[in-house]
C-alpha cells in the first residue's frame, strides 16, 4: 500500500523550550464511576481568563489500555498551553488498577470530551473547538471519540456530545485484530468492536497521525491502511510517517530524559500547521 501523506505548513518555533513549565495549573474531577474519582490534570494559557473562549486540547496516555501516567502528556499539554489552548492530561481506568477491559477506556475518554464542552464556559474553553488527543491506547481511545459510536457511560447527559472536534494521534492503536495490536484483550467476537479502521465512515472530523516506520508495536501498515479509508470516505486525515522511527518515539525530554526532544518538537510544529488553517491557533497574537 502506497504511502498516504499530506503535506503540513510547519513552523520553527522552540516548543521545548516553550514548555519549560511542566506542573499543571490546577486539576479537575470529571468522572466518578465505581467509587473511582477521575482527574484531568489543566494547562491554562498565559494572561487566560474564565470568560475567554480558547480551543481546548485533551491528552489520553498510552499503555497496552493496562497502565500508564497522565504525565507522559505534560510536556505536550504545556507547549500547547504556551500557544493558547487551554490543555489537559487525563487519567482514565486501566486494567492493572482498576481491573477494566478498552470498552471502559474509551468509556472514559468519551466522559472527557463530554465533560470539557458541559464545562466550556467556565473552562475558558470554546465548546466547538475541542481536540482529542493522544499516544498508543491513548491514541486508540482519543480515535474512538471520533469514530465509533455508542460506549457512552451510562446516566451521563447524551445531549451533550462526546465527539471531538479535530484529532491528533500519536502511533494510535488502529485495528484491534491480529493484524494490529491488541487481539488478546477481546473475545473473538469482539475483535473489531473497537477497531477503528473497521468503524471508518463519512463525516469523521480532521485527523493528524503521527506513525513509526519502523514501529513493531503498532505497525505502520494500519496508520497508512487508516488514513486511505478516511481519505476514500471524504475525510480530512494527514498521516505524517517518522522514517526509522519506533513505537513511542514522540516523548519528550519531560517524561524520557534520554529520548531528547527532535521528535517532540517536529510534531509539535507539524500540530501548529494543522491547527492553524480552521483557526485554532494565532500565533501572532499568542507568541
Amino acid at each position: 500500500m502506497k504511502s498516504v501523506v499530506t503535506a503540513v505548513f510547519m513552523l520553527a518555533l522552540p516548543f521545548s523550550v516553550l514548555a519549560a513549565g511542566m506542573e499543571p495549573d490546577r486539576n479537575v474531577v470529571y468522572k466518578q464511576v465505581e467509587g473511582v474519582q477521575l482527574k484531568m490534570q489543566v494547562f491554562e494559557p498565559k494572561g487566560f481568563q474564565p470568560t475567554d473562549k480558547r480551543p481546548a486540547i485533551v491528552f489520553f496516555f498510552g499503555g497496552g489500555w493496562n497502565s500508564g501516567s497522565p504525565k507522559q502528556f505534560y510536556q505536550q499539554a504545556s507547549a500547547f498551553s504556551d500557544l493558547g489552548l487551554v490543555a489537559f492530561s487525563a487519567d482514565y481506568r486501566v486494567k492493572s488498577r482498576n481491573k477494566t477491559t478498552p470498552f471502559e477506556c474509551v468509556k472514559d475518554a468519551k466522559s472527557a470530551v463530554r465533560w470539557i464542552r458541559e464545562h466550556a464556559a467556565e473552562l475558558g474553553v470554546d465548546p466547538n473547538r475541542i481536540i482529542a488527543a493522544g499516544g498508543s491506547a491513548g491514541g486508540h481511545i482519543a480515535g474512538a471519540t471520533g469514530v465509533l459510536d455508542g460506549y457512552e457511560e451510562e446516566g451521563e447527559n447524551l445531549e451533550i456530545s462526546s465527539r471531538p472536534n479535530l484529532m491528533i494521534l500519536y502511533n494510535p492503536v488502529l485495528d484491534t485484530t491480529d493484524k494490529g495490536y491488541g487481539a488478546k484483550n477481546f473475545k473473538p467476537e469482539q475483535q473489531t468492536d473497537l477497531s477503528l479502521c473497521h468503524h471508518v465512515k463519512p463525516g469523521i472530523v480532521p485527523t493528524l497521525i503521527f506513525h513509526g516506520t519502523n514501529d513493531t508495536t503498532v505497525p505502520f501498515e494500519n496508520a497508512e491502511r487508516f488514513a486511505l479509508l478516511m481519505q476514500e470516505a471524504g475525510n480530512e486525515c494527514v498521516l505524517v510517517p517518522f522514517e526509522g522511527k519506533n513505537h513511542g518515539f514522540f516523548n519528550g525530554s519531560f517524561f524520557r530524559p534520554k529520548s531528547g526532544d527532535e521528535a517532540f518538537n517536529a510534531t509539535m510544529e507539524h500540530c501548529s500547521g494543522f491547527l492553524s488553517a480552521p483557526g485554532y491557533l494565532n500565533l501572532g497574537e499568542q507568541l
